[in-house]
């Protein structure tokens, strides 16, 4: 987890700070998001999505009620269209499975842990998480984890951050529970979205620099949860590696982060 990790949880909210940016949820706010040809595979797609935020309404994409079945129809194929186009912004996503080698306390901020963490790369990534009020340290040594691996680095007191571990939250704010890949995963396995009798995606993951500029982190997080069944998804999507299913414990319909 080369990017920086934080998570602030405070006051009926789930406030990310889990990466090495900056990334507010956008909350009920028209969005726009177009992306120009990304990564070598020359991916090109775009979309403008209605409003998206984190009430119980969750996304709404503002259809006009309208009993003639043709409009129907058309609202159905875009929100189809829509889901489809998150589900490719999310595969710009470099998410991948990570081994925490070692963990400890930050030493200028109580909240943090700082992590080093094998992502398949020649050396460790320095990550910063803001676990410390909800996982004991112990549990984090020598434990895989989910990294998003295409943020740019972010300096955390003193501490540059280089990537973001991902985890849920329950509804309460309370509890938090880092996602778990399958244990015959290796650091380095990519994760993607999708379906278990699909290949993951060809496209290049986009560069730190178009994940900033084209807000696609934004656009992505509000749609992930965990299922009935502690199954990460995005949307209707499985989080997959090649081993098998994303997962967390025991948070179920809860918030990823």
């Amino acid at each position: 987890m080369g990017v920086g990790v934080g998570a602030n949880i405070f006051k009926g909210r789930f406030h990310t700070l889990f990466s090495s940016s900056s990334y507010s949820c956008c909350v009920k706010q028209q969005l726009r998001f177009s992306l120009g040809r990304i990564g070598h595979g020359g991916v090109s797609f775009s979309s403008t999505l209605g409003r998206i935020g984190h009430g119980h309404g969750g996304v709404s994409f503002c259809t006009s009620p309208n009993p003639n079945s043709e409009t129907v129809t058309t609202t159905e194929s875009s929100s189809s269209s829509s889901a489809d186009t998150i589900k490719d912004a999310g595969n710009m996503l470099d998410i991948r499975v990570g081994r925490i080698i070692k963990a400890w306390r930050h030493e200028e901020a109580d909240s943090l842990y700082v992590e080093e963490v094998d992502v398949g790369e020649a050396e460790p990534r320095i990550i910063c998480s803001g676990l410390v009020n909800y996982i004991p340290i112990h549990l984090l040594q020598d434990t895989k984890v989910v990294v998003l691996a295409n943020l740019k680095p972010r300096n955390m007191r003193g501490v540059k951050s280089n990537g973001m571990l991902l985890a849920a939250s329950d509804a309460s704010h309370q509890n938090v529970e880092l996602l778990q890949p399958p244990e015959a995963s290796l650091p380095g396995h990519r994760i993607w979205f999708g379906d278990q009798n699909q290949p993951p995606p060809s496209t290049t993951p986009a560069t730190p620099n178009q994940i900033q500029k084209k807000k696609i982190w934004e656009l992505v997080q509000p749609h992930l949860k965990t299922n009935a069944s502690c199954v990460a998804m995005l949307g209707e999507d499985l989080m997959l590696t090649s081993q098998g299913a994303v997962v967390c414990a025991s948070l179920k319909n809860a918030n990823i982060a």
